[in-house]
């Protein structure tokens, strides 16, 4: 079976494969940084009651953008959801940093493939579409996947402790001054 794939803007009928993705990806990643009770306590049915309202309630400047597969061999509503991002204006305004990208996960199975590279290329894209000429992110201190941040061009601009699901977890900020600078750039895949 070959399979290629395919990006495009999330639908409502989305939010399910979006939550398994979520979840697979939280799981995975966050074993030993999240407590473990609150790993098991994240539902299907509660992601994406949650990835509905984000969808349904999107503004123009945000986007959430997926990758799915394109099995040659098998009928279109077979595809699966490997990846997705969400970003928009920053939630909390920074000097010089206009953008946010909220989440930002690809499936395990799926990760080293570049899809994050395409995904956050275009997110890129969708915020100068939007009129932001920046952006930021903030990732869990001892998440390994932090360095493909820095991979792709992220400075490591603050820091802080967060207080979720009762644990205190260290953050970092990584962020693009220029998008437009980095928009010349091929997304690497």
């Amino acid at each position: 079976m070959t399979e290629r794939l395919k990006l495009r803007r999330a639908r409502l009928q989305d939010s399910r494969a979006l939550a398994q993705v979520h979840i697979e990806t939280w799981r995975h990643t966050y074993a030993g940084m999240v407590p473990d009770q609150y790993l098991a306590s994240m539902t299907l049915d509660e992601q994406a009651r949650c990835w509905r309202h984000w969808i349904n309630t999107s503004g123009a400047r945000e986007s959430i953008l997926l990758v799915e597969t394109l099995p040659e061999d098998k009928a279109p509503e077979q595809n699966r959801i490997v990846g997705f991002g969400h970003a928009g204006p920053a939630r909390i305004r920074t000097p010089n940093r206009s953008g946010e990208v909220y989440t930002l996960y690809v499936d395990v199975d799926w990760q080293g493939q570049g899809i994050g590279r395409q995904l956050l290329h275009q997110l890129f894209a969708g915020l100068i579409e939007a009129g932001m000429d920046s952006a930021m992110i903030w990732v869990l201190a001892s998440n390994p996947s932090r360095f493909f941040y820095e991979a792709v061009g992220g400075q490591r601009i603050a820091e802080r402790r967060e207080r979720f699901a009762g644990v205190l977890l260290d953050e970092i900020a990584y962020s693009w001054p220029d998008l437009n600078a980095l928009q010349a750039l091929k997304p690497g895949v």
